[in-house]
């Protein structure tokens, strides 16, 4: 699998590369700068780009806006952000266009080795890895001005949370310890209260949770 890696602080970076490339990922290039990447992500065609928002020249959003620009070039780019911080924005510009893997991780997620390795693969293989404050901010903001979203049990918003994680009703069935028919009941009354259409691609499940999240933003 081949990764394009755009991070500006060197220790960082080539921690990063150490670490997929321990974990069997070909690093295709490991960049500093925005103008770097936008190179790499149009010539190389990686199966995944790992990006931090903020790089050289403006240190603002220039890693961002190269992962959005090369994904409109080939739709369904997987692209993970790394990020200092939550920042909404971010998040729901990167996950509008709702097609192909996405993620949002804080840097923290970094340094646990197996969460950091499985959110890639997970970007890569389509799916989505979101960072749980980036979910719960997402979900509290919406929730402040939005009735569909207030309709939904406490309950409820935990298993919403966990699905826009991107994970399974057997792993949200561990994860609470319940039994998994429970999540299951759950997640239908969820797109019931929220118009979405149930689908058995968990994938999907998620992109349209998500999707439906950032609709009127």
């Amino acid at each position: 699998m081949r990764v394009v890696l755009a991070e500006d602080l060197f220790l960082l970076r080539d921690g990063l590369v150490r670490l997929l490339e321990a974990h069997d990922f070909e690093i295709a290039a490991a960049v500093e700068s925005g103008p770097e990447l936008a190179r790499a992500l149009a010539e190389l065609e990686p199966d995944v780009a790992v990006v931090d928002v903020r790089l050289p020249p403006t240190h603002t959003d220039e890693g961002l806006q190269c992962a959005l620009r090369a994904r409109r070039d080939r739709p369904g780019l997987p692209v993970l952000v790394l990020s200092q911080h939550v920042e909404q924005l971010y998040a729901r510009e990167l996950l509008a266009d709702g097609s192909g893997g996405v993620g949002y991780l804080l840097k923290d997620r970094v340094f646990d080795a197996e969460q950091f390795v499985d959110a890639v693969r997970r970007v890569a293989g389509g799916g989505t890895a979101m960072d749980p404050q980036v979910i719960q901010q997402l979900l509290s903001r919406r929730a402040a001005d939005d009735q569909p979203l207030g309709r939904l049990t406490p309950r409820e918003r935990e298993v919403l949370e966990l699905m826009a994680q991107g994970r399974s009703n057997a792993a949200i069935a561990g994860q609470l310890v319940v039994t998994e028919r429970a999540i299951a009941k759950h997640t239908s009354n969820i797109f019931t209260k929220l118009d979405l259409e149930v689908s058995d691609d968990d994938n999907r499940r998620v992109l349209a949770v998500l999707a439906y999240l950032d609709q009127g933003r």
